[in-house]
């Protein structure tokens, strides 16, 4: 039975807003002029490109020593950082609603559950176990002792994160700022209630249809302009990491975590891919996941990140987008094992720049446990997580080590970036493994991608 009618008063009023609105739009009378118009029908990866390659040109071009300039420059990019954050609540509300009340129908809630969890937990365990063995294996060079002082110590709290998934009101989980679970979790029992009684919600899931496709569309319109904003995220970055390259002491470092980066994005995954998805080409899921793997790279922010990778997956990868709004915010929230992987070798590094001894078994399992364990808590914590882990695992390791985290203060955005990329494609490769399984995937030719 159909659920949901084509003809519904409310969606057809919906649409019809949507379309005068467009006409009479700012943007598309830009587009008649055939510059802008080409740079619309442009891949969304090469405007990003062009993007990074303007804010890199700035950073090396511009004068950013000034108070002025600086506060200049931190002005445009925080405005970025929140423009590219803007519309992904009201996505995951929409669409998520809708998602669970579609899979539910279909009785499909539950395998799409446990292929999620089982892609998390393995995917989290193989990165941390990369970590520990890449960085056991290859020694990396002691790196001087700061003189700096201890600064407040973070914390997670499994209790406070419980709370706020259960507000005192429901419709507080929408007013969350970077934490997407409880509005995620808000949506889930809204698409699930729906499911309760087909016929006495037909009129709410047609609502919740409707809406779900204008904030999808207008979360295009924020991606393909977060590309301009890309300028001031890539110029803030690179001021950053020029820093710590022309410092020398991380150089090993940041070559070891460039080579985990590497084999996992072009290797580990594509043949993981290749073998357990019959018919899957492993480099058109990585053609697609250039885009939000260049924009975590480079903002370090799961959130940024999110409708960039949604996206990509639905109009490159062909997911159906009942499945895409469910797992992709999920792998947005857990799949946190690029973290894991980093905070396991910088920890290890650290280890060795204050001690010569060598690093027990035991320490070698507890070190792989904390960081495996603490990647799945960093749900409300989009940007900076990394080295908040690794800032923790000190202080819990003790004997000594508790300002151990001050080594490598100075990597904290670069040790984001790392971990940020990872996760991206974690997210992308894994979100089609799930998808493919649920046969959810329509396969576009190369030239349709966006």
């Amino acid at each position: 039975m159909q659920v949901y009618s084509k003809n519904f008063a409310m969606e057809r009023v919906l649409r019809k807003a949507v379309n005068e609105a467009m006409k009479f739009s700012f943007f598309n009378r830009l587009i008649k002029y055939p510059l802008l118009r080409y740079s619309f029908d442009m891949k969304i990866w090469i405007k990003y490109l062009i993007g990074i390659v303007l804010g890199i040109l700035a950073a090396i071009l511009l004068p950013f020593d000034g108070d002025f300039s600086k506060n200049l420059l931190n002005f445009f990019y925080e405005f970025a950082i929140r423009f590219g954050r803007y519309t992904i609540l009201p996505v995951i509300v929409f669409g998520v609603s809708t998602a669970v009340f579609k899979l539910r129908v279909s009785k499909k809630v539950l395998p799409v559950g446990v292929l999620l969890v089982v892609v998390l937990l393995v995917t989290t365990a193989a990165l941390t176990l990369l970590g520990l063995i890449s960085t056991l294996i290859i020694q990396l060079p002691r790196i001087p002792i700061p003189t700096g002082t201890e600064s407040d110590i973070p914390g997670i709290s499994l209790s406070q994160l419980l709370f706020r998934l259960l507000p005192f009101s429901s419709f507080d989980s929408l007013l969350e700022d970077a934490f997407l679970l409880p509005a995620f979790l808000f949506a889930s029992l809204a698409g699930a209630g729906c499911a309760t009684d087909i016929n006495d919600s037909k009129h709410a899931v047609n609502v919740l249809e409707s809406f779900s496709k204008v904030a999808y569309n207008v979360m295009s319109f924020f991606v393909d302009t977060l590309s301009i904003g890309m300028m001031a995220i890539t110029c803030y970055w690179f001021i950053d990491a020029r820093a710590v390259l022309l410092e020398g002491s991380f150089t090993p470092l940041i070559i070891m975590l460039t080579a985990n980066l590497v084999l996992v994005l072009f290797v580990i995954y594509p043949v993981a891919i290749h073998f357990l998805c019959r018919g899957a080409h492993p480099f058109k899921i990585l053609y697609a996941s250039v885009c939000p793997i260049t924009t975590a790279f480079f903002s370090g922010d799961t959130n940024v990140t999110l409708p960039v990778a949604l996206k990509h997956g639905r109009e490159s990868l062909g997911i159906n987008r009942y499945v895409s709004d469910v797992i992709y915010p999920v792998f947005s929230v857990f799949a946190r094992g690029g973290t894991a992987l980093v905070t396991t070798i910088c920890f290890v590094v650290i280890l060795r720049s204050y001690s010569s001894l060598s690093i027990s078994f035991t320490d070698v399992m507890w070190i792989a446990s904390v960081a495996f364990g603490l990647s799945f808590l960093l749900g409300e914590i989009p940007m900076g997580g990394t080295f908040m882990v690794l800032t923790i695992m000190c202080v819990m390791y003790g004997r000594g080590f508790e300002a151990g985290y001050l080594l490598l203060k100075p990597m904290a955005t670069l040790m984001g970036a790392f971990s940020a990329a990872i996760d991206a494609g974690t997210m992308m490769f894994g979100s089609y493994f799930v998808a493919q399984k649920m046969k959810a995937v329509e396969n576009y030719e190369l030239k349709n991608f966006i």
